[in-house]
């Protein structure tokens, strides 16, 4: 296993993260903990050495569960990140009480690495009124936290103002290849860089799309290594960022940790046809969408309030990768009703503007077809 030491810390992580936030489950939805401590077993003996569990994960039993599987092992030998639910803090007496909760689940007096989790614009605001920043921070000087950080969902600009807003210990963005100009991307990885804040790295399969592509897409992977999972080419791009201080895996099943072992145990970064053949493989997915919006915000004053931008992602997210499940949860939970296709006044001032050409009428109306007829 290849480590990274932290500069500002000494901590040597391991480069493979296990992401514990999708455990396989019994039929009553608990976790199966037979299959998942075989998981970690299988982890930890083979030199992941990070392990990063939530609050919310599996309801809660994340926790828990993770901190009865690494009781066996010395404490000093593993690294317990987990994070803070910004969205549920209204307080710091409610910070202070989840922090105590998270301490008795994970059977420990101590956290590894603390995040603020799925830090954004508005959750930003709440963390400073409530004054979390400063309740975490005095839990770092009591040595209750040894590494400060935050995990981040939201647009470039706004992970710039956090990141410059402390000495951050290290900061966790969504990055994969074909999430590039998406959330703080590759932009916000390289002002981490810049100002010396360790990146780590989550969804770099894109919560699996990634891992099964259609077969003109892995054709490309195939002529170069045929026994390479396409997953592995996922986290191999990641692992290749100079930079990338560790890189997460939500692992589900025992053939999916023995395949992360596989790339990370005998890591090597992308050589330059490599990097070219991932680069045609995003090309050729990015084709698949039902148009080519850009994402470039012309569209944002629209009269009646349609997200225009954040619909045409979600249409052409399941065009890409036709992950029913996935699709619907972004319909239902990242579009407010209010900014639905269903509000179009179909006045055209998006169309007048709109550099790209699309016919945002029609493609709206398609995408409220899609989502309101076809996939319920």
């Amino acid at each position: 296993m290849r480590y990274n030491k932290l500069e500002k810390t000494g901590e040597n992580l391991s480069l493979l993260g296990f992401g514990c936030m999708r455990f396989p489950l019994e039929a009553n939805g608990r976790i199966d903990r037979m299959n998942a401590g075989q998981m970690i077993d299988k982890a930890y003996k083979s030199g992941v050495n990070y392990f990063d569990t939530a609050y919310v994960y599996h309801e809660g039993e994340s926790e828990v569960f993770l901190g009865e599987a690494l009781l066996k092992y010395p404490r000093e030998s593993y690294y317990i990140a987990t994070k803070l639910p910004a969205w549920q803090i209204k307080s710091t007496e409610d910070a202070e009480s989840v922090f105590k909760t998270q301490l008795q689940r994970l059977n420990t007096d101590y956290i590894d690495f603390y995040l603020i989790h799925s830090l954004g614009d508005y959750t930003w605001s709440k963390m400073l009124d409530f004054g979390i920043v400063d309740f975490v921070e005095n839990l770092k000087k009591q040595g209750k936290i040894k590494n400060l950080g935050f995990s981040f969902h939201d647009h470039y600009a706004v992970f710039e103002k956090i990141l410059r807003f402390r000495d951050w210990d290290f900061c966790q963005i969504q990055l994969n290849y074909m999430d590039k100009e998406h959330q703080a991307g590759i932009k916000g990885y390289n002002l981490a860089r810049e100002l010396g804040i360790p990146v780590f790295i989550m969804e770099p399969v894109k919560g699996g799309r990634l891992a099964a592509l259609p077969s003109e897409i892995t054709d490309g992977f195939h002529r170069i290594d045929s026994s390479a999972s396409t997953a592995s080419w996922a986290l191999r791009w990641a692992a290749s960022l100079p930079d990338a201080k560790l890189i997460l895996s939500g692992m589900s099943d025992l053939s999916q940790v023995e395949d992360n072992l596989n790339t990370f145990n005998n890591f090597k970064p992308l050589n330059e046809i490599e990097l070219n053949t991932v680069e045609d493989a995003a090309e050729k997915l990015k084709t698949r969408g039902y148009n080519q919006c850009t994402k470039c915000g012309y569209c944002k004053m629209c009269p009646a309030g349609v997200d225009i931008q954040r619909c045409f992602r979600i249409f052409n997210d399941y065009g890409i990768y036709h992950n029913k499940s996935g699709a619907i949860w972004a319909w239902k939970n990242e579009l407010p009703e209010s900014k639905k296709p269903h509000n179009c006044r179909e006045c055209g001032e998006c169309e007048k503007i709109c550099p790209q050409r699309i016919e945002i009428i029609k493609d709206l109306k398609l995408l409220r077809k899609l989502f309101e007829e076809e996939l319920v």
